[in-house]
């Protein structure tokens, strides 16, 4: 397991430290370390300055993170933000981003016998969909994107491809187009083949990834959600959707979205917003046996972050760990 890394540094801060450097003995650290006690945890841009460990957010444990302004997608603050890692669940924000692009929400669609053996056979995620229920789009994304739905996300990719291969392609072509060259989709849900790591980001291709989709209204609507109830109506049983999100309601957030496998560990994907600023992040591997893991951290990164942008006199800061 990697050690810990992270840091950030407030401009005004930064250019203290500068000046204090240059005049630093030569028996100083080397600039390219970051130091937090006694421990090197990570390497830094030669543009970067070295700052005390309260400058990183802390009691973040995630193998994977990033922290960025939301507006311009400036970073804050890094973990090995340009490593792959398996996201699980996360992968459903570019699913849902293909279907709403694709439009027509409102189309009806049946929901196959075939999608309910599909999540029992692989123990997924589940919205409860019955066989033979009629549900148009815009339901099933709230179906997929609030309890984490394996079996809604099958019916859309069957629906939009059309077929599952060619809405995975779809999905693939989407990140090549926005430039997420370390994103590869080998499914439409995250699960764990045909290999454990066959679906994978970084922490800065997934924040790119949630900055494009919060960018559509339907979206956005749907993940700042912590409930969807569906009447029973002719054509569809009533089914209430739980969102598995947990920090909604907390920190200011507003989104986005939750994401396990074993290989991935618990992630989380999320934006929050406090006054006119908005800031967007991910976890990755927060840990593999605490669920609250993720929330935690986030929190401590959101906490961290609105109280440097509130500091700052320039309103950002700049950081980058490891490679990009």
């Amino acid at each position: 397991m990697r050690s810990p890394a992270g840091l950030a540094v407030p401009p005004l801060l930064g250019a203290v430290l500068a000046v204090a450097l240059a005049a630093a003995p030569a028996s100083a650290a080397p600039t390219g370390t970051v130091l937090t006690g006694a421990v090197p945890t990570g390497t830094v841009h030669a543009s970067d300055v070295r700052a005390p460990a309260a400058a990183a957010p802390a009691g973040v444990r995630a193998l994977g993170a990033e922290l960025a302004d939301a507006g311009t997608g400036q970073q804050l603050w890094g973990r090995d933000p340009g490593t792959k890692r398996p996201m699980g669940s996360v992968t459903k924000v570019m699913t849902a981003l293909v279907v709403i692009e694709a439009g027509n929400l409102g189309r009806k669609i049946r929901v196959p016998a075939s999608a309910v053996s599909y999540v029992a056979s692989h123990g997924a995620s589940s919205a409860g969909l019955r066989a033979g229920d009629v549900l148009t789009a815009r339901q099933l994304l709230n179906a997929m994107l609030l309890p984490s739905g394996c079996d809604a996300a099958y019916v859309l990719a069957t629906a939009y491809g059309p077929g599952r291969a060619v809405f995975v392609a779809k999905m693939n072509a989407k990140a090549r187009r926005l430039g997420l060259t370390k994103t590869h989709f080998s499914n439409f849900d995250g699960l764990p083949y045909p290999t454990p790591w066959a679906t994978h980001s970084t922490p800065a291709n997934l924040v790119a990834l949630g900055r494009a989709a919060m960018a559509l209204a339907t979206f956005r609507a749907i993940v700042d959600r912590r409930a969807y109830h569906l009447a029973n109506r002719n054509g569809h049983h009533g089914y209430t959707w739980w969102n598995t999100n947990l920090l909604l309601g907390h920190a200011g957030a507003d989104g986005i979205k939750t994401g396990f496998t074993m290989a991935a560990g618990y992630c989380l994907l999320f934006e929050a917003h406090r006054g006119t600023r908005v800031l967007i992040g991910v976890v990755l591997h927060s840990t593999a046996t605490r669920p609250s893991a993720r929330f935690t951290a986030a929190r401590r990164m959101l906490n961290w972050g609105f109280s440097v942008l509130a500091s700052s006199p320039f309103g950002r800061t700049i950081k980058t760990d490891r490679n990009r």
